[in-house]
């Protein structure tokens, strides 16, 4: 019995990963779309680590042929670098057919860290983080609370590339609302032009809690996209890539649309099927709101 302080999220592609709970919530908490650590008992901690090491050993009594181990909650890397050597020692020791070890990664929490100590942790067995960027845009940035900046994550990506940690960048579609929809889809396009991320993910934002905590954050108020606005949206962001070979998937359950290919390869296919669902959205299979969430 591994002893988890629920929820625990983890990405869609860490679905048949093993989740290996190392910090309870998220150091930050801030942003004003997330509502994933704001549950009284999700308040951020670090777990002990002889607890981990505990959940290591049962696990590794139960699932010993585990390839894949997701560190949550929502950043690991805020552990000393010293702790996550530990703890990597730990899964490579017990988990012998160990293929990949992942977590969410703030850009803050890579600006602690020396280039140096990112290639330990990579030579450790940490070789893929998932950086919620959420948007390259300053001013809507601040809005939300985000705590970083173009800038930021721009360097802390580069800096995870410098030491061969791979990256998984996720940017939210809606997040500006009508007012700020352009700069977001421009500035966010911009972002990943800079930092050529190994994978990138769309989301569209979701409010399950309501919108009031976030809506608050604009002064002039927040409009939300339809599903046409969210289109155009994402057809600006994408024409405006220049990836060279970023797997991009916009296939999480909160889109309508789902899409998947590699940047900029496929690039003109993707924008023919966002052209065509604004110009025919009945002849193209777009979710229904039944089937959309978080």
């Amino acid at each position: 019995m591994l002893d988890y302080i629920e929820p625990v999220f983890r990405p869609p592609s860490e679905a048949n990963s093993f989740i290996l709970q190392v910090t309870n919530g998220c150091s930050w908490n801030r942003c004003a779309f997330c509502e994933m650590y704001t549950a009284p008992q999700k308040k951020f901690s670090a777990k002990k680590q002889a607890l981990i090491a505990q959940d290591i050993e049962n696990s590794a009594l139960q699932f010993p042929n585990t390839r894949r181990i997701f560190l949550a909650d929502g950043d690991a890397m805020v552990l000393s670098t010293r702790r996550l050597l530990a703890i990597l020692a730990l899964i490579r020791k017990r988990f012998p057919n160990i293929q990949r070890v992942s977590s969410y990664c703030l850009p803050r929490n890579v600006k602690a860290k020396s280039v140096s100590e990112l290639q330990d942790l990579r030579d450790a067995g940490l070789s893929l983080v998932y950086v919620g960027a959420e948007s390259g845009d300053d001013e809507l940035l601040k809005i939300i609370d985000k705590g970083e900046t173009f800038f930021s994550t721009v360097e802390s990506i580069q800096k995870l590339h410098s030491a061969d940690i791979k990256t998984s960048v996720m940017v939210l579609n809606g997040l500006g609302g009508k007012e700020f929809s352009a700069q977001h889809a421009l500035n966010s396009a911009r972002l990943v032009n800079e930092t050529q991320p190994h994978y990138l993910a769309t989301l569209v934002v979701s409010f399950p809690l309501g919108e009031e905590r976030f809506v608050k954050h604009f002064a002039s108020g927040f409009e939300m996209l339809d599903q046409q606005g969210l289109f155009h949206e994402m057809e600006v962001f994408l024409e405006n890539t220049k990836l060279n070979q970023s797997i991009f998937r916009s296939d999480h359950a909160s889109n309508y649309l789902v899409l998947k290919g590699v940047l900029g390869k496929d690039k003109q296919r993707l924008l023919e099927k966002l052209r065509m669902a604004q110009k025919n959205p009945n002849n193209i299979n777009l979710r229904e709101e039944w089937q959309r969430g978080l």
